[in-house]
């Protein structure tokens, strides 16, 4: 399986819903391998009430189940999301099904059975659709989601101020040290002055959210990511 195809889908979570008993054990299995977190369900109702928990990056779901359809949850998803991704799965391919599902914003029609071959590639569609996203590992196991402004591991999530978001950034594409001077043209606020204490304060707090040791001081220049060579 492609090494960086599973690198990036573990930045995300899945929900999975599904009503027959072996294939969803047996999709949730693949996907709990790929995925930060996998949720599944077995109907619509349970969906609705797990992505209201849980705000999945992906839905991944089947049309026919007993009750309301797969196109029943997304509709009621849109309502108030057009962000979540969705894949439909279904063994009907009939153009009423998929004029239903076109106003629906998928990522990815898969005709069942799903095989592992079809799975990767709605995944890798999946993915193309977060290339504005950019997800940036910091070291094996933090990540920082550019379009969040979000940092995770496997257990934490933290926020990023804008400020911080942008400092990260500019670390990320310049890839080379940041003086003080241009942390302070590029990042600071222009109504704000950048004194050495707020410079401080900042750098003290970002670092609460950061990986250990992630942000090396160059003292009396500026700031730089660290590397293996730092440690």
């Amino acid at each position: 399986m492609n090494e960086n195809l599973i690198n990036k889908l573990s930045a995300y979570t899945v929900l999975y819903v599904e009503d027959e008993a072996g294939i969803r054990r047996n999709i949730e299995e693949i996907l709990q391998h790929l995925f930060k977190e996998t949720y599944s369900a077995k109907n619509v109702s349970e969906a609705h009430l797990k992505y209201l928990q849980y705000k999945p990056d992906l839905i991944i779901t089947d049309i026919r189940m007993p009750g309301d359809s797969g196109i029943d949850l997304i509709k009621k998803v849109r309502e108030s999301d057009s962000k979540t991704r969705v894949i439909i799965t279904s063994a009907h391919t009939d153009l009423e099904y998929l004029l239903k599902v076109a106003e629906l914003h998928l990522v990815k029609y898969i005709v069942k059975p799903i095989t592992q071959e079809k799975l990767l590639d709605a995944l890798e569609a999946f993915l193309k659709t977060h290339e504005d996203s950019k997800i940036y590992n910091l070291n094996a196991t933090w990540v920082f989601d550019y379009s969040k402004s979000v940092i995770s591991n496997e257990t934490q999530e933290f926020d990023l101020t804008k400020k911080e978001s942008n400092f990260l950034k500019l670390l990320i594409t310049k890839n080379r040290l940041i003086s003080y001077e241009e942390m302070e043209n590029l990042i600071w606020d222009e109504d704000s002055v950048m004194t050495p204490n707020a410079m401080r304060l900042f750098i003290k707090n970002f670092r609460k959210k950061l990986p250990n040791k992630i942000i090396k001081n160059v003292q009396g220049i500026g700031y730089k990511l660290s590397d293996e060579s730092d440690n």
